[in-house]
């Protein structure tokens, strides 16, 4: 289940016409490794997150032209507030910055951009920045760029339950009506298909509170390139390889 650098041995992955039935439609990718990928640089850990940036906009392009539909990017957790002042900070002024640079690029290429998270929680720069980008980009029709940001999985489902127990209370619905679809409407991530793939860079595998309901069924593929070096190359290693795998959902 996990692939390692070594598995490449610089072969090129050559360019190929995927089709439909076997790209995943919905990749979703916790991109680690940006503070490591800095530290080894001799740089401080905002570069590395400069860096990274850097590889969504490429990586967002392979996507698109890989047919891939929505590509969740976990950018910040609800843990993440715990680093230090200084590094929020900047992490929180990165979207303005990646929007200010790439968001004409991404209209061009009909790309859509969402979020899903506690966004009204997030700093008000960074609420105007995407918020901006979200209504220049709302009528396209291509590929979803969905940022998770201010996004916990464990606080997503709490927050689910409550809503629900508010509901059947009010009764908006009743308890016998509730079932897996009806859930999943409660959360961020309504109106979505479940990723099929999720990509974690830097070594790790762990899902770090990250779509724990929605990655019931989800093809796990690790790497330990650092997110900074990650590329068209690597992504579309991934995609081959999801390309081979055989899903069966609890079946045969």
């Amino acid at each position: 289940m996990s692939m390692r650098l070594p598995f490449f041995n610089n072969k090129k992955i050559e360019s190929e016409q995927y089709n439909p039935i076997t790209v995943p439609n919905h990749v979703a990718i916790i991109m680690d490794g940006n503070g490591r990928w800095a530290n080894k640089q001799g740089l401080p850990r905002n570069e590395g997150h400069k860096e990274g940036m850097k590889v969504v906009k490429e990586i967002v392009k392979v996507a698109k032209n890989s047919n891939v539909k929505i590509l969740t990017l976990y950018a910040f957790s609800t843990e993440n507030w715990k680093r230090p002042q200084s590094e929020v900070e900047f992490l929180m002024k990165l979207p303005k910055d990646f929007l200010h640079t790439y968001l004409p690029e991404m209209i061009e290429n009909n790309v859509r951009i969402e979020t899903i998270g506690e966004f009204n929680d997030l700093p008000v720069l960074t609420k105007e920045a995407i918020q901006y980008a979200k209504d220049k980009t709302k009528d396209n029709d291509g590929l979803l760029l969905n940022f998770a940001l201010n996004y916990g999985s464990r606080f997503e489902i709490m927050r689910a339950i409550k809503q629900i127990v508010e509901d059947i209370d009010g009764s908006k619905i009743s308890l016998d009506s509730l079932d897996e679809q009806s859930f999943s409407d409660y959360l961020y991530t309504n109106g979505l298909t479940d990723p099929d793939l999720l990509i974690r860079t830097s070594g790790e595998k762990r899902l770090s509170n990250f779509l724990l309901w929605q990655l019931a069924y989800t093809e796990f593929w690790f790497t330990d390139v650092l997110w900074p070096d990650f590329n068209e190359e690597i992504f579309k290693q991934a995609l081959h390889d999801y390309k081979q795998r055989k899903r069966r959902y609890g079946g045969i």
